[in-house]
């Protein structure tokens, strides 16, 4: 369907414009008064109609022989009036000052103060060219929830078919206290115990194969330390008949290639089982650091987004903001320090009811 506004001095004219163009039967899409800069009030009604006909309507006829050379051409068309109304709206709107600052800009300035991308925001807006939500505050801000909510991805936890999950991500991004809420998870918390085991790929951090042994000890579950490939590939072997191998990884920055050369040879090492690759994201993520974390890391095809840290921070924005641009799914949350209690399997209620609770602040 392609939307097309009628502009005359009342409704009813512009939406008789409509009918003579299209016939009865139009698709009414909104209707609205709007002060021109010349200072008259004059009425906009917009309809959606079908492509093919919007076409006839507006173009003519396009005869057999050439309906296919124009096909392309009629498209390109429509990008580019597509388009030059993408720039136009976005025009006005940024060139309104704040003693006129519209519906659209104030909602929009709020998100983006949350921390959602200006880009992001401006495709959906757009999307919204000639509705009514554009002028109702409450309205617009429930659609961009409702946006981000059909945006985000979940991934399921599957339970019936062995596993091999590792978590890669940042320094100090808690993924040895996750993987211990994980083992929790599967070896205790659930419906049937599953037989569990942890192996350590983490020689560099001091003191990184106690801790992970330490809760292995508390659990009484297997637990093994590597420093190659082959010792992965081996360790992989002795723990076949383990439900759920759980491995950790050194934490890295995005710049430490060394470190970043060895996983991905771990990642890459031929497996009997596929390993799960999920990237331990924190909550507290500044927003310059987004784009370096995940051009480091996707290079590992992963699986998931694990999201620690819920409980260091109250601000959602960036985080969220990285769920939309890098449309990942996510796996699980860790909301606090406890093992095992403080993870939860990912809810996009339970991010977005953070995210509202920050947007309640203003």
């Amino acid at each position: 369907m392609i939307n097309e506004t009628f502009v005359a001095s009342d409704p009813k004219s512009a939406y008789d414009q409509a009918v003579k163009k299209y016939g009865e039967g139009v698709e009414l899409v909104s209707a609205k008064q709007i002060k021109y800069e010349d200072g008259k009030l004059r009425c906009e009604v917009t309809i959606a109609v079908p492509k093919d006909l919007f076409m006839k309507k507006s173009f003519g006829e396009i005869s057999s022989e050439n309906s296919n050379s124009d096909k392309g051409e009629d498209e390109s068309l429509l990008s580019e009036l597509g388009e030059l109304k993408k720039q136009l709206f976005l025009m006005k709107e940024e060139m309104l000052d704040a003693s006129e600052e519209s519906v659209t800009q104030k909602v929009k300035r709020l998100f983006m103060k949350k921390g959602i991308a200006k880009p992001w925001l401006d495709d959906v807006l757009i999307s919204l060219m000639g509705s009514g939500i554009l002028e109702d505050a409450t309205l617009l801000v429930s659609y961009l929830l409702e946006e981000i909510d059909a945006s985000l991805n979940v991934q399921e936890e599957i339970l019936y078919e062995p596993k091999i999950m590792m978590l890669v991500g940042p320094t100090g991004v808690g993924k040895t206290t996750t993987i211990a809420k994980l083992a929790a998870r599967y070896a205790y918390l659930l419906d049937k115990p599953y037989k569990v085991a942890l192996l350590n790929l983490d020689s560099y951090k001091v003191g990184a194969f106690e801790q992970l042994a330490h809760y292995a000890d508390i659990m009484q579950i297997e637990h093994i330390t590597v420093d190659s490939v082959e010792e992965f590939t081996q360790g992989l072997e002795v723990l076949d008949e383990y439900d759920v191998i759980l491995v950790d990884t050194a934490g890295m920055s995005p710049y430490d290639t060394q470190k970043f050369i060895k996983t991905v040879e771990f990642v890459q090492s031929d497996m009997p089982r596929k390993i799960e690759v999920n990237l331990v994201f924190p909550a507290t993520v500044k927003y310059e650091d987004m784009d370096d974390i995940y051009n480091n890391f996707s290079f590992l095809d992963l699986n998931s987004v694990i999201i620690s840290k819920f409980d260091e921070t109250k601000h959602f924005g960036t985080l969220l903001n990285f769920m939309l641009l890098y449309k990942l799914p996510m796996s699980y949350f860790s909301i606090g320090q406890e093992v095992p209690d403080d993870l939860m399997v990912a809810s996009k209620e339970y991010l977005l009811e953070q995210f509202i609770g920050d947007l309640d602040e203003e």
